[in-house]
């Protein structure tokens, strides 16, 4: 099974390559709508929306058992509370940030 890979082969990996690169930027623009979005609706006090390098914290990313790309998890008081593995549009990712900002609001009115 050793030796080069075909020029078939290469120009898969190149197409796979090349679409991962544009899923990861479009989820990126994505992740910064919705910051800025949310920092608009005064959310900015109550979210924040970070980014961490998978291959460079790889302690984090077993710590959470985060095993697949892109994993959004969602923390209340330093703990986990939703973790939304895959892509999702803006418009999903918002409602589900907002039922997120919702149930953090009824948990502190209740306590």
């Amino acid at each position: 099974m050793g030796g080069a890979p075909s020029p078939a082969s290469l120009a898969v990996y190149r197409r796979k390559l090349a679409e991962l690169d544009g899923l990861i930027g479009r989820l990126a623009d994505v992740r910064d709508q919705v910051a800025r979005q949310l920092a608009a609706a005064e959310e900015a006090d109550r979210l924040k929306v970070v980014q961490i390098d998978a291959d460079t914290n790889p302690e984090t990313v077993t710590r959470y058992g985060v095993l697949s790309m892109p994993t959004l998890l969602v923390f209340r008081d330093g703990e986990p509370v939703r973790q939304m593995v895959g892509a999702r549009a803006k418009r999903k990712l918002l409602q589900e940030l907002e039922e997120q900002l919702a149930r953090a609001a009824g948990t502190a009115a209740t306590a």
